[in-house]
């Protein structure tokens, strides 16, 4: 048990305005941080390569549609289920198995002989990464308090996004090397099971509540008496207004399919190598790490000035900025990669500002039993159709139509339709919030009038 756990009850008098900070939570944040880094580099390296599997294993555009679309499906079921084991058993465990272990079928998918095998063995690895956007997601949200997750998030997501930049490029000198796509595989699914192992020994789950101002001073069982997850509960997060249309809106963030598509983009348009293409994941990368610190910054500082209006206008902004990159980034030919460079930092940038910014309304709009929920339902189910609907509709429309016409109405047209949808967030956004807040103070009363406090 934590010194935190150990604090006894506040007086009854309101939230603590001094709760202490979770114990040891940035080097839990940089310890979940490589965890996710390291499963998105394994998620990404079947993209970034795929120019090579195509040659490899004699496969059309098609079947990097069908290698997303099967890993973002089979999310929809994983991601649930493993969001259920945590509460069953606990998030570490979980954690380490999924997120760690794992990596040994990305292993597995280094030795495939054909699409068939590769489709089979990727589509189980990316079953237990499922479980990280959730419960990662979710642990955050407990280790730091509602004032500091934008920043936190985006930390996270921005780091991984310039680390993973910096690895693009070297990845992208796999192509050098013969069948250098399994190689890659091979590798990172060694270190994803090296990194369970870290997993199990350093990794400590503050509990549920740990960061909320309500909540912070009382001990673990007492926070976690509600964490039960009940199909009552689960249920009750479809009658969160706000929480809705957050999801729809990410059914249509189209933005998802330049992470997929990006390096074959500039490859077959564009007629660049793949080694030279692959290079313009490093300034996405910078950009989307930049993005999300100041996605992080803003949603805080917005939160604070217009908790009703300001994270809602961020979030749209970011949508808006997008499609206007997208279309001077994609629909123009330059010769130079380097003034393609330019417009994936700029697409990085105005991505990397939605992490910092929706995964904190989320845990805004939520109590802490129903988050993990909340972000299966958010990201392993809603995020998961609308990308592998993309890539499943992208890989072949590019075949009929080309891959130029299909970011033309998937990243712009559709963009700028998700940034007007989100108009409907301002109004039950404010409500859904102080919902919560309320419900964390009544918790806080019954407890502290209760005989045992």
């Amino acid at each position: 048990m934590t010194e935190l756990s150990k604090s006894p009850p506040a007086p009854a008098t309101g939230p603590s305005s001094n709760a202490v900070p979770v114990k040891g939570r940035n080097r839990q944040l940089a310890l979940l941080g490589g965890t996710m880094l390291v499963d998105n580099t394994e998620a990404s390296l079947v993209s970034s390569l795929f120019p090579l599997i195509k040659q490899s294993l004699g496969v059309s555009l098609g079947a990097l549609g069908i290698l997303t679309a099967a890993s973002k499906l089979v999310g929809m079921l994983a991601g649930p289920f493993w969001v259920w084991a945590a509460q069953r058993y606990s998030r570490k465990s979980v954690l380490v198995v999924a997120t760690g272990m794992w990596g040994v079928w990305g292993v597995a998918a280094g030795f495939s002989q054909n699409f068939t095998q590769l489709l089979i063995l990727y589509t189980i690895l990316a079953a237990g990464y499922a479980a990280a956007g959730p419960i990662i997601t979710e642990v955050i949200g407990d280790l730091f308090g509602d004032s500091s997750r934008g920043r936190a998030v985006g930390i996270v997501y921005g780091t991984i996004s310039l680390v993973s930049a910096v690895i693009g490029p070297i990845k992208g000198q796999l192509a050098g090397v013969d069948e250098g796509w399994r190689w890659g595989l091979w590798g990172i699914g060694a270190f994803n099971v090296l990194l369970g192992f870290a997993l199990l020994i350093w990794f400590r789950d503050p509990g549920r509540g740990a960061a909320e101002e309500q909540l912070a001073d009382l001990d673990r069982a007492t926070r976690e008496a509600h964490s039960k997850l009940t199909w009552a509960k689960a249920l009750s997060l479809l009658k969160i207004r706000s929480l809705l249309i957050l999801i729809v809106s990410r059914l249509l963030s189209g933005h998802l399919l330049v992470i997929t598509f990006g390096v074959v983009f500039l490859v077959d348009v564009h007629g660049f190598s793949v080694q030279k293409a692959t290079l313009v994941t490093l300034p996405f990368g910078v950009g989307f790490f930049l993005g999300t610190l100041l996605g992080g910054a803003a949603n805080d500082w917005a939160s604070r000035r217009s908790p009703r209006y300001g994270p809602v206008a961020v979030l749209q902004a970011a949508q808006v900025a997008f499609a206007v990159f997208a279309f001077f980034g994609s629909q123009f030919h330059y010769d130079s990669i380097l003034v393609y460079g330019v417009f994936f930092a700029l697409l990085g940038a105005s991505q990397g500002i939605n992490p910092s910014v929706n995964r904190p309304m989320v845990m805004a709009i939520t109590p802490p039993e129903l988050r993990g929920a909340a972000f299966a339902l958010y990201l392993s189910i809603a995020e998961a159709i609308a990308w592998a609907g993309y890539s499943l509709g992208a890989g072949f429309l590019a075949d009929a139509l080309g891959l130029q016409t299909v970011f033309l109405w998937v990243l712009v047209i559709l963009m700028l339709v998700n940034g007007l949808f989100l108009t409907l967030l301002y109004r039950p956004y404010a409500a859904d919030t102080a919902r919560v807040q309320q419900e964390l103070d009544d918790r806080r009363k019954a407890v502290l009038a209760s005989p045992e406090a």
